[in-house]
């Protein structure tokens, strides 16, 4: 069966690879201030940008919401209807197109230990993990994981709920560290004519809103992001994006 959708869209060349709505930050009679994560910094992060002069408004690709029929489009009904355990790695369980590399807190994550199969490359790391040390064995398992399986496109889950503080992620990376991180995966990737879409994910302190920011900007200021460059920053990472349908 045909289904149809009214997701795609003609990008005019003066808009850069940044997808962005205002209906991503989260507001609920003013309660929202009281839970711990930020459910505005998506917007926080795109202000920061403007007062850098980075971005305006006509910038901005902005994204529409996908139905159920926009979503049929790529994927099965049967496929959209597991979308409900542990995301990604249940989903793509069986299948080899897809290569998953994951980096985390190896005593608070995965609590799935079915879904943990389907991770390809895993990086398993001790509480309270530093800088220096989470660097080198990001890259070094990057470098394995391009090897192993050179992908048409990368997802990045660009997450900062590593960053020191942070009660959820349980690890001490600094706001450096992860512009560092942010800036090694692109290099990485982008040094193999990769195309990379950028998800900035979980992170549950008021402060990674700049964080974030400091990270496009590095990015841009090093020429891995621009209107003309194949790589996508989605400030939501719940927002579907059609194509691709497999990373």
């Amino acid at each position: 069966m045909l289904h149809t959708t009214q997701l795609y869209q003609h990008v005019p060349e003066t808009r850069w690879p940044i997808v962005y709505s205002p209906r991503y930050n989260i507001t609920f009679m003013g309660l929202e201030k009281l839970h711990p994560f930020d459910a505005g910094k998506w917007g926080k992060v795109i202000n920061f940008l403007k007062e850098e002069k980075l971005l305006s408004d006509s910038m901005l690709v902005e994204a529409r919401e996908a139905s159920e029929e926009d979503l049929l489009v790529v994927h099965t009904r049967r496929y959209l209807n597991e979308l409900k355990g542990n995301g990604h790695e249940r989903d793509f369980m069986d299948d080899k197109r897809v290569y998953i590399m994951d980096v985390y807190n190896r005593h608070i994550y995965p609590g799935d230990r079915f879904a943990k199969q389907a991770i390809r490359r895993k990086v398993e790391l001790e509480w309270g993990t530093e800088d220096d040390e989470y660097l080198v064995k990001v890259e070094r398992n990057i470098e394995k994981a391009l090897q192993e399986h050179l992908p048409d496109v990368v997802v990045y889950n660009a997450g900062t709920d590593i960053l020191e503080g942070d009660r959820l992620g349980g690890l001490s990376i600094s706001p450096a560290g992860i512009v560092k991180r942010d800036e090694l995966v692109f290099r990485m990737v982008r040094g193999r004519q990769v195309p990379i879409l950028m998800v900035t994910s979980g992170g549950y302190q008021k402060r990674t809103a700049r964080i974030i920011a400091d990270s496009i900007l590095n990015l841009f200021g090093l020429g891995l992001i621009g209107p003309e460059s194949p790589s996508i920053l989605a400030q939501n990472s719940d927002t579907p994006l059609l194509p691709p349908a497999v990373p």
